[in-house]
This record gives structure tokens, C-alpha cells and sequence, in this order.
């Protein structure tokens, strides 16, 4: 891993992504790196007849973007950080977008040969915004080769955006909703998106919380999906913040203790039911089974109270849970002796 950040900045057409590069860029500070789109000869043409100039378009892009990045991205970050609008991995998400069939099928094989020699950013900058919004920009900025450019399209494009980034894990997100940011032109809106950036790069946890916090009275807190570790203490963070809830190690350390006594109960009927389905049922497993069933939501419910605290708890003594599971597991993988699978080695008392 490099150390300088890179990071890439991602969305739909017309979202903001150049314009929150070259701020970063300034901010960091970093170089920056651009997408060039003027250089591709099909553009307005594709705009035009989508289904005719899909194919060439895209190829263009792909190999256009691959000569950009390829070796530039490693060579640049020898140097400092780097700040770039586009991420290699979504022309894939174009072209899903704009081709079918054969021709799909011919651009994924080459995408797929292309892409493993592109190193991931890391921390992607993904900005949101309602499609409204991005037809407005997009009216503003007039290039000339988007003014034939549908709301359909942008919109299909706006919805492919979100499922490319639920089930993306090459790099850590940070999802920024920038409807109400205008940080071209508002000082107060620019300062706030670079100290969130600054804040994900210097906490090594660069993914928001797992729920939006909604200013509605009415908003269910919703929970994304596609995400990690450290999105869950984020989540507990904003939560915490926003809730008045206690931060105190002490008390979050009680609750947890008695969270875990809870998981003890539901497993101690878990056992006995075991025991006395086994008498009825003569197999061990199937009795098992059985008695899980009875209890799992709410052994499901304690476990999940559970892991809220010690989640808090780590929040509270400055701890990265995913980073420190790892290094244990890591020096776990490289003991000797007895282990239970997936827990790492058991100590045995020595004989006095």
C-alpha cells in the first residue's frame, strides 16, 4: 500500500466529480487526474443514436481510461497524493448501460484483462444527487455534446450508479448527498466536503455509517447494504452524537456484560431443550436443531445488542475492530499448537 492517499472521486454525469478533484486536489494537497472526454470522437454521435455508437464509444473510453491510468497511478503516488474524477471499474457500469449481447460480452473480456493491471484507489468519493438535480447541472454547464442528453438516460444512469456501488468492495466509499451542496460556489459547503474527506483519510475508516440520519421526524433510519466493519462503528458514532446516547467506557462496558449474560441464558435453554428433545428424537443434531430453532430470534436479538456495545466500546477507546481482528488473526494464522477453528490457539494449564 502506497503511502500517499488516492482517492477517486464518483457519480453520475454532471454530479460534480472534476470540480471536487480539483479542490481536493488544492486541499491535500495532491495532483489531480482527469478524464478527458472531448478526446472521444463518438461522444456526440452516441448522444445522438445511443444503439449505433454504444459499442465504439465505450471501447474508446475503456482503452482511453486504461492508457491514462495504467502506471501513471503508481508512478504519481511515489511522489504525494492523488485526486482523480473517475474510477477505472465503472466503464464496466456503462457499459452495462449501453451494450448487450455480443458486444457485451467482447467489451468484458477485454475490461477484464485491462482491469486486473489498474490499481483501486483508497477511498472512493461517491456523490449522490436526485436526477433533477444532475439535469439542472448538466443545463448549466452546456456542453455542447451533452444537449441531446435525455433525462431517461440520466436517470437510468443515476439508478446504475446506486446498485454499482451496493455490491462494490474493491475500496472503502464515502457517500456524499450533494442536492443541497453547492461547493463550486459556497465556501461553507466546500469546507464541510473536504473536512469529511480529511476526516475518512485520517481515521482509516473511509466509509460513512451504515444509516442516513434523516432531518424528517418520519425517516426511518435506514441501513445500507454492501457495507463493513468500521461503517458499523461510524454508524454508532453519528448515532451516539445525534441521540444524546452515553459514551462512557465503563457504562457500555456493564451493558455488554449483560448482553453477554443474556446470550448465556438463550444458550443455557438452548442446551437444556437439547437434552430433553434428544430423549424423543434419538439424534443428537435434530435435537440440536430443534432447540435452536425455539430460541434464535432471541438469541438473534442478544447477540446483535451485544455487538452494538462492544462496538460503542471500541468508538469510545479509539480502537479499529476490523484492523485489529485482523492483525490478531494474521498472528493467530502463524502460531503453533491446538486451535479451534476460527478463534486462534487454545492455551492449556500447565501441570503444578
Amino acid at each position: 500500500m502506497s503511502a500517499h492517499p488516492y482517492l477517486a472521486i464518483e457519480g453520475a454525469i454532471g454530479v460534480g466529480k472534476t470540480t471536487l478533484a480539483r479542490l481536493l486536489g488544492e486541499a491535500l494537497p495532491g495532483e489531480i487526474l482527469l478524464e478527458v472526454f472531448e478526446e472521444n470522437p463518438f461522444l456526440s454521435d452516441f448522444y445522438a443514436d445511443r444503439a449505433r455508437y454504444a459499442f465504439q464509444t465505450q471501447i474508446f473510453f475503456l482503452l482511453s481510461r486504461y492508457r491514462q491510468q495504467h502506471k501513471v497511478i503508481a508512478e504519481t503516488l511515489r511522489r504525494g497524493p492523488l485526486v482523480s474524477d473517475y474510477l477505472f471499474a465503472k466503464d464496466w457500469l456503462f457499459a452495462h448501460l449501453n451494450l448487450a449481447g455480443d458486444e457485451l460480452a467482447m467489451y468484458e473480456r477485454v475490461h477484464a484483462i485491462l482491469g486486473e493491471q489498474i490499481p483501486a484507489p483508497g477511498l472512493v468519493v461517491y456523490l449522490r444527487a436526485a436526477t433533477d438535480t444532475l439535469m439542472q447541472r448538466i443545463t448549466f454547464r452546456d456542453r455542447p455534446y451533452e444537449r441531446q442528453m435525455s433525462r431517461d438516460y440520466i436517470d437510468a444512469l443515476r439508478l446504475a450508479y446506486e446498485a454499482f456501488f451496493d455490491d462494490y468492495a474493491a475500496a472503502p466509499v464515502l457517500v456524499v448527498h450533494t442536492d443541497d451542496l453547492d461547493f463550486a460556489r459556497n465556501g461553507a459547503d466546500r469546507t464541510e466536503i473536504i473536512n469529511r474527506v480529511k476526516d475518512a483519510l485520517q481515521r482509516r475508516s473511509y466509509q460513512l455509517p451504515l444509516m442516513e440520519i434523516e432531518s424528517a421526524a418520519d425517516s426511518p433510519l435506514n441501513i445500507e447494504r454492501g457495507r463493513r466493519l468500521p461503517d458499523f462503528q461510524r454508524f454508532h458514532q453519528v448515532m451516539d452524537r445525534e441521540k444524546g446516547f452515553v459514551a462512557d467506557l465503563f457504562f457500555n462496558y456493564l451493558c455488554l456484560t449483560e448482553e453477554i449474560g443474556e446470550v448465556g441464558h438463550a444458550l443455557a435453554q438452548v442446551w437444556k431443550q437439547q437434552e430433553q428433545l434428544l430423549l424423543q428424537v434419538g439424534n443428537r443434531q435434530e435435537a440440536r436443531d430443534r432447540a435452536l430453532d425455539a430460541v434464535r430470534a432471541n438469541l438473534q436479538e442478544e447477540l446483535a445488542a451485544a455487538l452494538a456495545y462492544l462496538l460503542k466500546i471500541a468508538n469510545d477507546a479509539g480502537v479499529d475492530l476490523e484492523s485489529a481482528y485482523r492483525i490478531e488473526q494474521n498472528a493467530t494464522s502463524r502460531e503453533t499448537g491446538p486451535a479451534i477453528r476460527g478463534v486462534g490457539r487454545v492455551s492449556h494449564p500447565t501441570p503444578n
